[in-house]
């Protein structure tokens, strides 16, 4: 089984076929992925609440797909507004922070102030991460008790300072996908990161899956590590019930 944790749905300005959410089922089915877990590309870059809501028809739609609810820090009161009209549903089971769009710090006040949402909400964020702000993401955990993170990108060009910053808490997760990827970067987290705080994410449909199934082959991963990897953490994060046992 697969669970992809790090997924987009809609139109977006990279040069690859994005757009249509059978994109996104169309790659699933060709890489064996069996769930994603999607935020809205209109969302993250323009409008959260029109995003959003067109996710939300996406995901009554689809059940193979699960949501992110993406939430802008610079907008906090329709941040809270937006998780009231959505999260019932039960279909949104993260939320999203970005930091490039917003134009806001790792651990700027308004991004910890979004963070606390999530935390008050009871889901699990996924963040951009893409440098060493990623470190500060512990102190923020320290302070939410309630709160699990999941650094997307492992840091980007900053993926040791992650890893660094996952070996402080057990509530940082990794999710390593990148469009260009060093050398043995996953192992090293593997080798240094309580494994079950790794994840699996492609970052599709803006960069194709096939970049994330090469990392984790590359990784030469134990049959133990693979299944954790790929969906094991994924399911006991978000609370995700498969077909498959969950038993340790």
């Amino acid at each position: 089984m697969i669970i992809d944790v790090h997924a987009h749905a809609g139109p977006w300005f990279f040069s690859t076929e994005v757009g249509a959410v059978e994109t996104n089922i169309e790659l699933m089915d060709r890489y064996g992925i069996d769930l994603q877990i999607v935020s809205a590309s209109e969302a993250v870059t323009y409008d959260m609440v029109s995003g959003n809501r067109w996710m939300a028809e996406v995901l009554a739609a689809h059940p193979r797909l699960l949501g992110y609810l993406v939430i802008n820090p610079n907008e906090l009161g329709e941040a809270a507004r937006e998780l009231e009209r959505h999260q019932a549903t039960g279909r949104f089971v993260g939320v999203k922070i970005h930091t490039t769009y917003p134009d806001l710090p790792l651990t700027s006040t308004a991004t910890t102030e979004a963070l606390k949402l999530a935390a008050q909400a009871g889901l699990p964020v996924l963040i951009h991460t893409w440098d060493d702000g990623v470190l500060g993401l512990v102190d923020v955990l320290e302070r939410h008790e309630e709160l699990r993170i999941i650094a997307g990108h492992m840091g980007g060009p900053a993926w040791r300072t992650a890893v660094d910053a996952a070996c402080r808490t057990d509530r940082l997760y990794l999710e390593p996908c990148c469009s260009i990827t060093d050398r043995g970067r996953f192992r090293y987290a593997l080798d240094r990161v309580p494994l079950g705080q790794m994840l699996f994410g492609t970052d599709s449909t803006l960069v194709d899956p096939a970049i994330a199934l090469g990392v984790i082959a590359d990784a030469d991963v134990t049959e133990h590590e693979y299944e954790h990897v790929m969906w094991r953490n994924a399911a006991g994060l978000f609370g995700i019930e498969t077909t498959v046992g969950l038993a340790a």
